[in-house]
């Protein structure tokens, strides 16, 4: 297996209807661009499920998304600045869904008072074509067969050539 490169997204967006839907493309464009093709399902339901519910709950609708992917693990990351918003009452059916479809989540909270909840994917790196160009595979097939040797002293006569030196040839 390839070594992978670590990656790193990170978005900041103030939360609505039409943004919801916005937010979800772009991280499945990050995750197709780092060939986490497996991975967009999970990870934009479980992000659009948080952002509806951030939405419908929150006040302060500003948050941020972090997508860390470190070759065996992609780490979803969404917080908010709402100090009202409570993760175990208002966003608990969000939670049971998360918590169903990743490998990992959590809840914290940071020095300002924000509150982080994050959720893991465990998945392969993919495997990249390299972009050089591939040698032809030799054929299979019988080449033709090599001329046979024609005298020089024949070809080297003049431009036509005199009567049987073709017959010789053979």
């Amino acid at each position: 297996m390839k070594t992978a490169v670590p990656c790193y997204y990170h978005l900041d967006v103030e939360v609505s209807p039409e943004r919801v839907g916005q937010v979800s493309r772009i991280l499945a464009a990050h995750l197709r661009y780092w060939d986490l093709e497996t991975l967009v399902e999970p990870v934009c339901g479980g992000a659009e499920m948080l952002l509806n519910a951030i939405d419908e709950h929150a006040t302060d609708k500003s948050i941020s998304i972090e997508m860390w992917w470190n070759g065996q693990h992609l780490i979803t990351a969404v917080g908010d600045d709402d100090r009202d918003l409570r993760p175990d009452q208002d966003l608990r059916g969000c939670l049971e869904h998360i918590a169903a479809t990743s490998d990992g989540w959590g809840c914290c909270a940071t020095d300002t008072g924000s509150k982080v909840i994050w959720f893991s994917q465990r998945a392969r790196a993919g495997e990249r074509v390299p972009l050089v160009p591939m040698a032809p595979a030799p054929s299979l097939r019988e080449g033709l067969e090599v001329p046979r040797d024609v005298p020089v002293a024949a070809l080297a006569s003049t431009a036509i050539a005199p009567d049987g030196v073709l017959e010789d040839a053979r």
